[in-house]
């Protein structure tokens, strides 16, 4: 027979503090998806249900039906499929980078297209190597502090990281390293194996930035993709016609001031847009650098949709959406401190990292904090691919808080 204290309890309930907060960055997703797309949307022939604003609202649709269906069952029984999951993802992310499987945009070749949907790997392989890792790492403790058993769960994170490297989506991969780490540290790995690797990575990282920033171009090591490097190079600051070596002409020079001119444009009207917005904005659609296309047409809905809703909410509109975001972080550490066993901990652990992450990097570059990288804001940017990975992992936060007292 039950004990009466847990005969009270009834059945266990969903975060609805949670539920809220997404809900609300769902509504303001559509609300300024609608405001950055429609003054070219709506200038052309397209009906209504093929704006993006209504292919938000589907996806979300879509999005929230996977949630609900990832809170059915016990998080125990989807970690048994983890490493099917990761392996699955891995493979996609092969196939993404074999010319004429994977459709090239933007300078990268990060989508497979199937017509009405560009299905992104990464986007499901950063949450399947966050199912591998917290499935790896929820072994005993002592187990732990074998160097054998931490290089595996380095090369877990390696593998995604590298192959999304390849496509290349340097934000995306980036993302996998502090979620990574945060789990190992989380898990109980020893601080020697973390000092190692973090030292490691901050001269590995360092001396990247040197070749790729500083170094003159017939010196260079790394290659990288013309754009990428200039993303960096507009973030530091560097000239570059100083760049480019002495000797060049004076004709030369000019040119190459006036493409780091025009390389900086984005974060440039990003800035102002966000300057601009004042404590309480604009207006919903009175954005001039949204309604006269300064900021990026096709950058708009996706990596800088923080700039338009601070442009037109203003001060006051851009700590709402900080403000909902910390709710669903802090409810997700407040998740992973109730998890029954170290495996929930650790799956809440990742979600929140992740999150937390791709928040710091998206809000970062709008506000030049951190150099442009593509990378989109959960819940908010547009696409099909990140929706769904979005609501996904907040179906996984879900189903370890229902769960957190069964036996």
């Amino acid at each position: 027979m039950m004990p009466a204290y847990i005969q009270n309890e009834g059945p266990p309930r969903v975060d609805r503090l949670q539920l809220l907060a997404v809900l609300g960055l769902m509504i303001i997703s559509v609300a300024f998806v609608y405001s950055a797309t429609l003054a070219v949307e709506s200038s052309g022939t397209l009906a209504w249900y093929r704006h993006s604003y209504f292919k938000q609202v589907i996806w979300f649709a879509v999005g929230g039906c996977a949630a609900a269906g990832i809170c059915v069952a016990d998080y125990h029984a989807l970690l048994r499929w983890s490493y099917v999951a990761y392996w699955a993802t891995i493979l996609t992310l092969i196939a993404v980078i074999i010319p004429h499987v994977g459709s090239m945009k933007n300078g990268g070749q990060r989508w497979i297209d199937f017509g009405s949907f560009q299905f992104q790997p990464s986007e499901f392989a950063k949450l399947a190597f966050i199912l591998a890792q917290a499935h790896f790492l929820s072994r005993p403790v002592d187990e732990l502090r074998q160097p054998r058993i931490f290089w595996q769960s380095i090369g877990l994170m390696a593998l995604p990281f590298l192959l999304i490297m390849k496509e290349p989506d340097l934000g995306s991969a980036l993302v996998l390293a502090p979620t990574g780490l945060v789990m190992l540290y989380v898990a109980g790995v020893p601080g020697r194996f973390l000092g190692q690797i973090l030292g490691t990575g901050a001269l590995l990282a360092a001396l990247f930035i040197g070749d790729m920033v500083f170094a003159p171009a017939r010196y260079r090591i790394v290659k990288m993709q013309d754009y990428q490097r200039e993303r960096l190079m507009v973030y530091f600051g560097r000239d570059y016609a100083d760049y480019a070596g002495d000797g060049i002409s004076t004709a030369k020079r000019r040119q190459l001031r006036e493409q780091e001119f025009n390389d900086s444009h984005n974060i440039r009207q990003a800035l102002i847009a966000v300057g601009s917005g004042g404590m309480l904005g604009k207006g919903w659609r009175q954005g001039r650098q949204n309604a006269l296309g300064f900021l990026p047409q096709l950058g708009k809905p996706n990596d800088f949709i923080f700039s338009v809703i601070a442009e037109e909410l203003g001060f006051v509109g851009s700590v709402l959406v900080l403000v909902l975001y910390s709710v669903i972080l802090f409810s997700g550490i407040r998740i992973a401190g109730q998890a029954r066993d170290r495996l929930g901990k650790l799956l809440a652990v990742g979600v929140v990292a992740l999150l937390f992450s791709h928040v710091f990097i998206n809000v970062g570059m709008n506000i030049r904090i951190m150099p442009v990288t593509g990378i989109p804001l959960p819940l908010l940017s547009y696409g099909g691919s990140s929706v769904l990975g979005s609501l996904i992992a907040m179906g996984l936060l879900q189903n370890i808080h229902i769960h957190r007292k069964a036996y």
